[in-house]
């Protein structure tokens, strides 16, 4: 995709991108939420509709099915003038310049508000120690280029002015960002590595979860690479590297697998893992919990800085309770080293 350039337009600076050969043949509203997953379809489809999309300069249906070359004018959808009241919450800033920061986000951490959850967001706490974020996601997701789960920790960048948000989105959209997670999960992992690519939509029983599906309709391509780092008695230790960044994808492909991400509470409905899990002779009163959260921790994050070009790599380390049920593991699982294998589809 060639990268947006953006142009006064009173306050509402309008958009203008190419479309690129792989989005050839989709909806205009469905295209544009993709690239903007910050706005809803819905909001693009009124946008669509007040003619403030254009396509090769004319107005356009929301049917309209897009071609490789594609002109696209367009404002972003209008949203209330709220923003997210500023909490003086820690954060743990790994580094920070007039462009941008990379945030190490702790585990039970809401990245933006959303579902009644208002307070105690990373947003809040961004609005509080930066005077200046991108808005191009609009006053909600203030800086927010890219998110993690609640209860996933690890490296996340911020965009501090919407040309540095339009660049690093980019980089997202075009898979040139390298991403690293390490996960504990259920279960002694029989391949080495292997490289996971399915499809993943909403899940029909439950509209929190993601499932693996067909192609098709709502369907959309997930890929994932693994390499095992280390086996125990009844776990593994994991390092995972999503090819996309789909909804809760290493957590559904982990899941698929059959060796779901410990603790994984939506997943795999454990909550905890506690001593007892991993040495079952544990008696009562010497019992104690590991982790309360999935064992994901987004590792590494690897991408080129918008404005010096230069390939920029980030790493956080693993947080207390993720170390901590891997050195149980460690002293108390460990299993005979075997001669590697892996399978690669």
């Amino acid at each position: 995709m060639n990268e947006p350039s953006i142009f006064g337009l009173d306050d509402n600076p309008a958009l203008v991108l190419t479309v690129e050969a792989r989005a050839h043949g989709w909806r205009i509203d469905h295209y544009l939420s993709r690239l903007y997953p910050n706005f809803s379809r819905v909001a693009f489809q009124r946008t669509i509709e007040e003619g403030k999309v254009l396509v090769n300069g004319l107005p356009v249906k929301i049917s309209r099915r897009l071609r490789v070359n594609d002109v696209i004018e367009f404002s972003l959808p209008a949203e209330p003038d709220q923003r997210v009241q500023p909490e003086d919450i820690p954060l743990d800033i790994l580094y920070d310049d007039e462009y941008l920061c990379v945030i190490n986000k702790t585990a039970n951490m809401i990245v933006h508000p959303g579902r009644g959850n208002y307070r105690g967001t990373l947003a809040g706490a961004l609005q509080f120690h930066f005077d200046s974020l991108s808005d191009v996601a609009g006053q909600y997701r203030a800086g927010i280029v890219h998110r993690l789960d609640r209860d996933t920790s690890g490296v996340l960048v911020v965009a501090k002015d919407n040309t540095v948000h339009q660049h690093l989105s980019r980089q997202f959209e075009e898979r040139s960002v390298e991403k690293e997670y390490h996960a504990i999960v259920w279960g002694e992992m029989q391949f080495d590595a292997d490289y996971v690519e399915t499809y993943v939509r909403v899940s029909f029983r439950n509209r929190e979860r993601m499932m693996v599906c067909p192609p098709g309709d709502n369907a959309r391509q997930a890929a994932t690479f693994y390499e095992v780092q280390q086996r125990f008695r009844g776990f593994t230790y994991v390092k995972l590297q999503p090819q996309t960044g789909r909804t809760h994808q290493l957590r559904v492909h982990m899941h698929h697998l059959g060796h779901p991400i410990i603790a994984d509470r939506l997943y795999e409905g454990k909550t905890c893992v506690k001593l007892s899990d991993i040495l079952p002779e544990t008696p009562e009163e010497a019992d104690e919990t590991l982790i309360d959260r999935q064992a994901l921790h987004a590792r590494r994050l690897a991408f080129n800085h918008p404005v010096t070009k230069k390939r920029m790599v980030f790493e956080a380390p693993l947080p207390a309770d993720f170390q901590k049920t891997l050195d149980t593991l460690k002293t108390h699982a460990i299993k005979p080293k075997k001669s590697p294998s892996s399978k690669l589809r």
